[in-house]
């Protein structure tokens, strides 16, 4: 009696985080219907004169990047944006990452002094180019990501803070997108996100993505799936009600005058992206400072995503023990009215869905295979319990492909698309429960307070033609 109601009850769960995502993906499909974000080439062309917009510094922490970081440096001088400084923080990087930088854009040393006063790991020398091209390079002792930015933030002169991943391609007028927000409310808004797209397989030149493709490696197809689910349907809602808690590391903008007042990233956190957008909403609140914290969905980010189990594997936990690590750091804001929806929705979202959500739905698989051997549980409950898990995955997974086809359209070609559609339901079975071993594991690791490690992702460099 008591097994078959413990399976009730994890049915019931798993079914409301399910159609949690479920609601959230209609929010989302509706909001982006309803409303265009993007600027038309009439409007870019008028800011791209204009003396209003303010200006940004794009920050790339780089840490054994030399597969990508020309490529990707190419596509950060390229940005169409009227006063926009390019730095790139070399990280202690190992495999030439900055003598590449140094051959590729004829840098030397440079005088220049930081403007702020975080605490990072020492600088060993800045570089600027002989060219007239917009570009600081930072070489520094390895400190982490967070203590790479935070040394980008230091040199600085902008207004805006354009955190990106060096590995990244972002296309050209995705800085003036993912600007707008601080043109159109100034007011209140103070962090700004955009869309991470998969670039294994695409075709890379001159620094910019001109032919999307799917990748062959069916890892890579998956993450496709599960970025689409996240930033179109998720984030986008989450934005909509203005509870937005993660603006992803790869590209997300800040006021700079803010984060440095904040004392920029924490290094102590494997989230450090998430916990900054969570401490932004909880220093604005507790200051009465109007706060907003946006996403865009035309400003786009070109990204190399794992390929491998053991790389992957990896990524996965550092994410999820970053969530865990954020929601303890910020336990006092969740269902706290006085932090508004970032206390009654966002902070409860990401605590029942994403922290304890996987360990439920895992639970839920053992006990129902224990339950149909030992014959505890009838046929019945067991195919209760892959409706509302498996079956309800497939829906979400499938609705997201089409959710992307109706409102953003990237992949045009309808074999791409058939083959989304294919990854779509096979990430279901199988690669959706390793994904949540993985981050059940990276639970018990944050509670058995387990050193850090965040490991090397593996690069193959972007197809060139």
């Amino acid at each position: 009696m008591l097994y078959r109601w413990l399976e009730s009850l994890i049915i019931a769960y798993v079914a409301l985080v399910n159609a949690t995502y479920f609601v959230l993906m209609l929010v989302g499909y509706f909001a982006l219907r309803k409303k265009s974000d993007a600027f038309s080439p009439k409007d870019i062309d008028v800011l791209l004169k204009s003396p209003f917009v303010p200006s940004v510094s794009v920050l790339a922490p780089a840490y054994n990047e030399a597969a990508t970081i020309r490529d990707s440096v190419r596509s950060m001088l390229r940005l169409r944006h009227p006063r926009h400084e390019v730095i790139v923080i070399n990280d202690g990087s190992a495999d030439g990452t900055l003598d590449a930088l140094i051959d590729e854009f004829r840098l030397y040393r440079s005088s220049r002094v930081a403007l702020a006063e975080i605490p990072t790991a020492a600088v060993r020398g800045v570089y600027e180019s002989r060219d007239p091209i917009p570009l600081v390079v930072i070489d520094k002792a390895n400190g982490g990501k967070a203590d790479a930015l935070n040394c980008g933030i230091n040199y600085a002169r902008n207004d805006l803070l354009a955190a990106v991943d060096a590995d990244s391609i972002i296309e050209r007028d995705a800085l003036l997108q993912i600007s707008r927000p601080f043109l159109e409310r100034p007011e209140d808004t103070m962090a700004v996100g955009g869309i991470i797209r998969v670039a294994n397989d695409c075709v890379v030149e001159h620094g910019a993505v001109v032919a999307v493709k799917t990748p062959g490696n069916w890892l890579a197809r998956f993450q496709i799936v599960e970025y689409l689910r996240a930033f179109l349907a998720g984030r986008t809602a989450l934005s909509f009600a203005n509870c937005l808690l993660v603006i992803s590391g790869a590209f997300g903008m800040f006021r700079r005058k803010l984060v440095v007042e904040m004392g920029g990233y924490r290094v102590d956190t494997m989230g450090e992206d998430m916990e900054l957008v969570i401490r932004i909403h909880r220093y604005c609140r507790e200051r009465h400072i109007p706060c907003r914290v946006a996403f865009i969905s035309d400003s786009v980010c070109w990204t190399e995503v794992p390929e491998s189990r053991r790389v992957l594997q990896r990524q996965r936990i550092r994410w999820q023990r970053g969530c865990a690590e954020c929601m303890i750091f910020h336990k006092r804001l969740i269902g706290n009215v006085r932090f508004g929806s970032v206390g009654l929705l966002g902070m409860p979202y990401f605590l029942i869905c994403e922290i304890f959500g996987p360990f439920v739905e895992l639970t839920g698989y053992l006990i129902t295979a224990a339950g149909l051997t030992l014959q505890w549980i009838p046929l019945s409950s067991a195919l209760l319990f892959f409706v509302v898990s498996v079956l309800f995955g497939l829906l979400l997974s499938v609705t997201s492909v089409l959710f992307e086809e109706l409102t953003i359209c990237k992949y045009p070609n309808p074999r791409d698309v058939a083959r989304l559609l294919l990854a779509g339901l096979l990430e279901n079975l199988g690669y959706r429960q390793v994904l949540l071993l993985w981050r059940v594991r990276a639970l018990f690791q944050v509670l058995a307070k387990k050193q850090r490690s965040w490991g090397e992702m593996e690069r193959r460099g972007f197809q060139r033609v």
